[in-house]
């Protein structure tokens, strides 16, 4: 029985995937650099400062890596306040109600800052409905790591076999697996470029999230 959802932000719960994109753009040109959409789409589920440690080694970058944390940084922020248009994703915010009507227990596992997880909580009143939040700026490692998906899990009220978690990424899916919970991948247009053939579950919409049906090993 479920009684724990582990829930990724970016993807799943919002859409900031295109601030990120347009502050790192902004970024890239700063730097003078020509990142591919190929090698764009392997930084999904990394945190800011796991994408800045591959460009520095990749392009030889002079910069050190928390200076290029900040640049980037303040660049979003910057576009977050500024775009109107940002949006829970479709559905998400029903399925929170309901889980959270139902008893369950919700934590959130975010390879994003602890900065941008609390602006995106503000703006949208998420807060009362999680009772942890989890930033991967405070893992070593980021995913397909399981470290931040093994840390959520010991937040959780009951055993780890009772936990499942929602991921949009290739990422995301893999770290969940090595953390040997059970992985619902949410197959959205958002999730291009992205294999989630290892998550247990596939949704393409969150109406056909019945938590009800889910029986865990």
């Amino acid at each position: 029985m479920i009684k724990t959802v582990i829930f990724d932000m970016d993807g799943v719960i919002v859409d900031t995937e295109p601030v990120h994109k347009y502050a790192y753009d902004q970024h890239f040109k700063e730097l003078n650099i020509e990142v591919s959409e190929e090698m764009y789409a392997t930084f999904t589920g990394n945190s800011t400062r796991n994408v800045f440690q591959k460009l520095k080694a990749h392009f030889n970058l002079d910069h050190d890596v928390e200076e290029l944390i900040l640049r980037k940084r303040h660049l979003f922020n910057d576009a977050f306040d500024t775009k109107p248009d940002l949006e829970l994703i479709d559905g998400v915010f029903d399925l929170i109600k309901r889980l959270h009507d139902n008893k369950i227990q919700l934590i959130l596992a975010s390879s994003a800052s602890n900065s941008t997880i609390n602006r995106v909580f503000n703006r949208f009143s998420l807060n009362q409905y999680f009772t942890h939040k989890v930033s991967g700026e405070d893992f070593p490692k980021s995913k397909p790591d399981p470290a931040i998906f093994l840390h959520a899990a010991s937040l959780s009220e009951a055993p780890k076999g009772n936990c499942i978690v929602i991921e949009d990424s290739t990422n995301g899916v893999r770290a969940a697996k090595a953390a040997g919970i059970y992985c619902i991948g949410y197959d959205s247009l958002n999730s291009k470029h992205q294999d989630l053939s290892e998550a247990d579950l596939l949704i393409t919409d969150f109406k056909e999230f019945d938590f009800r049906l889910i029986h865990l090993d």
